[in-house]
């Protein structure tokens, strides 16, 4: 399926402010919220199709990269917010939903009961950034690596609750179960009932009175695992993709954080990039250059074979098409150019041979230097892209 332009699923121009965006959200979230649509199978899709669009256009890099790329440049495995469950998709933003009235819940936390009334405080694992080199040949083809992430995963020994055993949980005798007290306070509007978080177990409704042995309580411990992460051909340096899920696993078997993996270039010894455009200084002889010859040039995939006419001069490009890098999947078409800066090589110590060879070609007068008959570098620049 066909994800639609985020700005057209929001309803806001491509120059609309944070505070535009997050209205115009809302008012999409009032809109198609499940619990105000509940005879329309389609509200729950919209919600999170504008849940989603929200997402990146309400992050900055996210926003950027979105502009520059499209949908490519913020798809990640499991980013499709279409296959998360709605505890997930409430988990994911906290504090939003708070705002919008949709719920408790804060940083880290949201309530198990998505559009009801409160209930358990379901915790959310913390995200993990991690960096992964690349080689313009991977970039070129696209390629899926397996991470090996330091990463706090569930306790095995107590099933992540944080207890030593079953009996070690206990209803909380402060909030008797529910999570959250209600204070009575005064004020100039007169007498006004103030809900809040449990302070004795912290909106969970159980305390523990035995903890576990090997997590201390806290439902994780330090591990590693190994994440299949693909890469889509055409990535851009410092372009960042999103695991969900693959973050830190959270306790009391909540909801884990997501991954996000920032694209890191390496450099490459032959060429140079610059966009979808990648560049090659290529050195041929003298006798080359001046008698022509038919000379292999390395490429991303290989070698091409390129004609060096005769009378050669150095400076000269060449544009191989199509032999540069592909435009990232939804971002352009197409692949770009392999642009080849033809130089002749000229040695730097001679024999008592060549050198009398070269003193002799000097007398010619087709050897002595003659007023350029071709066009200046930056016009030759600007001819080879007309």
């Amino acid at each position: 399926m066909t994800k639609r332009d985020y700005y057209e699923v929001l309803g806001v121009s491509k120059t609309a402010t944070e505070q535009e965006i997050k209205k115009a959200y809302r008012e999409k979230a009032l809109q198609y919220h499940p619990d105000r649509n509940p005879d329309n199978p389609e509200a729950e899709e919209k919600f999170k199709e504008a849940a989603e669009a929200y997402d990146v256009l309400s992050n900055a890099d996210k926003r950027a990269q979105y502009d520059r790329f499209g949908h490519a440049g913020v798809r990640g495995a499991g980013s499709d917010f279409q296959s998360m469950n709605m505890e997930d998709l409430f988990s994911h933003f906290g504090s939003v939903f708070e705002e919008f009235g949709f719920g408790g819940g804060h940083f880290g936390h949201f309530r198990s009961n998505f559009g009801g009334g409160r209930g358990r405080v379901v915790r959310k694992g913390s995200n993990i950034r991690i960096k992964v080199k690349l080689t313009l040949e991977e970039i070129a083809k696209g390629v899926e690596k397996n991470i090996k992430v330091q990463k706090q995963i569930p306790c095995d020994a107590c099933g992540s609750t944080g207890a030593k055993s079953p009996d070690a949980v206990k209803t909380c005798p402060t909030c008797k179960g529910t999570g959250f007290v209600v204070q009575v306070q005064q004020s100039v509007f007169g007498t006004m009932q103030v809900q809040s978080e449990c302070p004795a177990c912290h909106g969970e409704g159980k305390i523990i009175t035995d903890k576990c042995p090997k997590c201390y309580g806290n439902g994780t411990v330090k591990g590693e695992e190994i994440i299949n992460i693909r890469i889509p051909a055409g990535a851009a340096h410092n372009m960042q993709l999103t695991v969900r899920g693959k973050g830190n696993a959270a306790p009391n078997k909540g909801v884990n954080g997501d991954l996000f993996v920032l694209i890191e270039e390496e450099k490459h010894p032959l060429f140079e990039r610059d966009g979808n455009n990648i560049y090659l200084e290529y050195y041929v002889s003298f006798s080359q250059a001046a008698l022509g010859d038919t000379v292999e040039i390395p490429t991303l995939d290989g070698k091409a074979r390129v004609k060096i006419v005769a009378g050669t001069q150095p400076g000269t490009l060449l544009r191989l098409s199509g032999k540069g890098l592909p435009s990232l999947q939804g971002y352009g078409y197409g692949k770009g150019d392999l642009i080849v800066n033809v130089n002749v090589w000229i040695p730097k110590h001679l024999s008592k041979e060549e050198k009398q060879m070269v003193e002799q070609l000097a007398t010619s007068e087709n050897f002595k230097p003659q007023p350029p008959k071709q066009a200046s570098f930056f016009q030759r620049i600007r001819k080879i892209f007309e």
